[in-house]
Order: C-alpha cells, then structure tokens, then sequence
C-alpha cells in the first residue's frame, strides 16, 4: 500500500506562482510513475503532468510551458512548478502514484495522462488564482 500526500496550494494573482510538492510513502518500490491531475467546480478531472521512474514527463496541453513536473526519487517526492498562473488554473490539485507506465500509442514515444492509470491517490490541495 502507499499513501501519497499533497502540500503547497494556496491562493496567488494571477501572473504568480506556486509550487507543489508530493510525498509518497509506504511500499513505494512498486510505484514508477507519479502525476497530478486536477479537477474545478463542474469540470471533469484533467491530466496535468506525469514523470516516471526514468524521469520521462508528459504535460497537458493547458499547462505547456507553464508547468514543470520533477521529482526526488531518493525521498520518494514529485513536485509541480506553476507559472504564469491564471483563473483557469484555480482547482483542487491532486498527487497520483502508478505501478505501472502507460504510454498514448504503440510508439511508447509519451507517457499517457490518464487518471485510470494510476492506483494511489491524495487528498488534494487547493489552488486559487484571482484575477
């Protein structure tokens, strides 16, 4: 089993920045990829970044060039930089571990973002930009 937990939301203008941070815990040799989603008010969850064990990334479109997934495997933590925030990035953010990587296509070129992928699931952690 592993527990994951989120810490770092809170409110920014927009133009601002956060960072998030994540902290797996528990039987994490079997975890190899982690990633956050996020989810608002009346929209469906989205994929924001993944990173697995070889430190491959994937982004959503919305947070390109915005966004930057790392991680510190030797604590077990992923952290998620965001720039340039605005409105639309106001949502519950939330840290996932996977045991397995899942790729788009049979390229196996990209890491897949999708939330079935992944087994364990924090809390979240709230993020509100105000405009």
């Amino acid at each position: 089993q592993v527990t994951v937990v989120e810490s770092g939301g809170g409110s920014v203008q927009t133009g601002g920045s956060l960072i998030l941070s994540c902290a797996a815990s528990g039987d994490t040799k079997t975890i190899h990829q982690m990633g956050w989603f996020r989810q608002s008010v009346g929209k469906e969850r989205e994929g924001v970044a993944v990173i697995d064990s070889d430190g491959s990334k994937t982004y959503g479109d919305s947070v390109k060039g915005r966004f930057t997934i790392s991680q510190d495997r030797s604590k077990n933590m992923v952290f998620l930089q965001m720039n340039s925030l605005g409105p639309d990035d106001t949502a519950m953010y939330y840290c996932a571990a996977g045991e397995d990587v899942y790729y788009r296509d049979a390229s196996l070129s990209e890491i897949a973002l999708e939330a079935g992928d992944f087994e364990y699931w924090g809390q979240g952690t709230q993020v509100t930009v105000s405009s």
